[in-house]
């Protein structure tokens, strides 16, 4: 008897095994389908469009501006990952639905809970992998990014190498705003600097210098004068320098200073908090970044708990909506969570409401959803 007993347990431990691979094979080939889809649409409708802006506004050249796209790639990809879990969540288990394959596991004593369990699993463990990501890689990746945009900066206009030559920056319709004579260049340092600077209608200024070079400020110039002249040729103003920033139309230092919590993993960002010099505006966006930084992975598990009870068809029902159901889900929790953290930044609400509103929502509809659909599902 207790052999035949545990045969039958074995059996059973057998058929529970196949079916979470069964599952999970069909959960994890969807979801990477989903991170693909979702990382390139988001690369096409944002990423290239801020590719086109560093080009042509910061003068970057196209593939290190290429390269830095692509370092930001974690930070997409963190993004994609809830929406991978829903959209495989959804489909799969709408499928089975559809083919009736729920209908006899239930037949067969195996409930919705136990159908679901690989699933929470699955998504438990890819909200640990989008944590780690956004901790660990994604700042990393978007520091680097910053950093070669600023060297690439540091290069403009730079021949090295090259003696008494001429370069032009021209403005809209190849008018030229500013005419360059330079001795010398070695090092990525301009010497013996000659600057004709048209830019302004009434005046032309003639910048001299003994050394020139850029940064994200602009141009640095050390010893030399400005001579500012006006259309009929007399000289207005006479001002020498040791050393004088121009920033000639340029200027990435606020650019560059935009979106630093992306940079920082929870711990850095909590002790930059901990600075007595930020303003108070800047302290409660960042402070919403923050618990967002454990609020975006927990909405992989929360999209779970709202989809498996979206995903089970009625029998009536004779075509797949799992598509339909993750499209309206991910734009109703972006819309969400892109007002409430709007919130949050204008002090409208406390930052770590802001944070975790969304995710709170979403539970809150799945539970109700999850509990209605486990104990009514005929």
């Amino acid at each position: 008897m207790w052999s035949k007993i545990l045969e039958y347990c074995r059996e059973k431990y057998k058929k529970v095994k196949i079916l979470d691979r069964f599952l999970l094979k069909q959960i994890i080939l969807t979801f990477l389908m989903g991170v693909f889809i979702f990382t390139t649409i988001i690369f096409a409708s944002d990423t290239f469009i801020t590719l086109i802006k560093q080009i042509s506004q910061f003068g970057i050249p196209f593939k290190i501006a290429l390269i830095m796209i692509l370092l930001n790639l974690p930070a997409v990809i963190v993004l994609s990952i809830p929406m991978g879990v829903l959209l495989s969540t959804v489909m799969v288990l709408n499928k089975l639905s559809l083919s009736s394959e729920i209908t006899v596991m239930r037949s067969c004593g195996i409930g919705l809970n136990r159908i679901a369990k690989p699933i929470f699993i699955f998504s438990i463990f890819m909200a640990l992998l989008t944590f780690a990501i956004n901790e660990n890689v994604a700042p990393i990746m978007r520091k680097t990014s910053k950093d070669l945009a600023l060297w690439s900066l540091s290069q403009k206009n730079i021949p090295d190498g090259k003696e008494n030559f001429v370069f032009k920056e021209l403005g809209s319709g190849s008018y030229l705003r500013r005419l360059f004579y330079v001795g010398k260049s070695t090092g990525n340092t301009l010497y013996n600097v000659t600057v004709l600077d048209n830019s302004k209608e009434e005046t032309l200024q003639v910048l001299q210098a003994r050394e020139g070079k850029t940064s994200p400020k602009g141009w640095v110039f050390d010893k030399g004068a400005i001579y500012t002249i006006d259309k009929n040729g007399q000289v207005l103003n006479t001002t020498l320098f040791d050393t004088s920033t121009v920033q000639f139309g340029f200027d990435m230092t606020k650019a560059m200073d935009e979106d630093i919590a992306s940079e920082m993993n929870f711990v850095k960002l909590s002790k930059y908090l901990g600075k007595k010099d930020i303003s108070d505006e800047d302290k409660r966006a960042l402070t919403v970044q923050l618990y967002d930084k454990l609020a975006l992975p927990i909405a992989t598990i929360v999209f779970v708990l709202i989809g498996v009870p979206l995903a089970i068809t009625p029998p009536r029902v004779r075509y797949n909506r799992g598509f339909l159901f993750t499209i309206l889900i991910i734009f109703a929790f972006y819309v969400l969570r892109a007002l409430s953290i709007s919130m949050g930044e204008a002090g409208t609400i406390p930052p770590a409401l802001a944070a975790w509103v969304p995710d709170a929502t979403l539970a809150f509809l799945g539970s109700i959803l999850y509990y209605r659909k486990v104990y009514t599902i005929s």
